[in-house]
């Protein structure tokens, strides 16, 4: 299947380098000359979810990677964009359906 497709979309690496810096949506699609609904589609079609959620996905994997580093959760939350400790333990539950502690500890 693999094989079939052709090659990846240059964009994507693009939208995805932009939302991992942490712009938001709308100023990554202005950015790279296309609507919000479009850069919505192609990012369906290419990662199953839209761009917000790609951007909280990416928000994820840079707080897990700081609290993998030893970084407190408190701190983690405050460097990586989330409000506090509780809304990064929100969004862990609701993205990874556990809690961070387990996520660290990995089980």
């Amino acid at each position: 299947r693999a094989a079939e497709a052709g090659p990846p979309d240059p964009l994507l690496a693009r939208v995805v380098a932009a939302l991992d810096a942490g712009r938001p949506v709308a100023a990554t699609a202005d950015a790279l000359g296309i609507g919000a609904r479009r850069l919505h589609r192609r990012s369906l079609a290419a990662f199953g979810y839209g761009p917000k959620t790609l951007a909280r996905v990416l928000r994820l994997q840079r707080a897990l990677a700081l609290a993998r580093n030893g970084t407190p959760l408190a701190e983690t939350a405050a460097r990586t964009g989330y409000a506090d400790q509780a809304h990064l333990t929100r969004e862990v539950r609701e993205l990874a359906g556990a809690a961070p502690g387990e996520l660290l500890r990995g089980g």
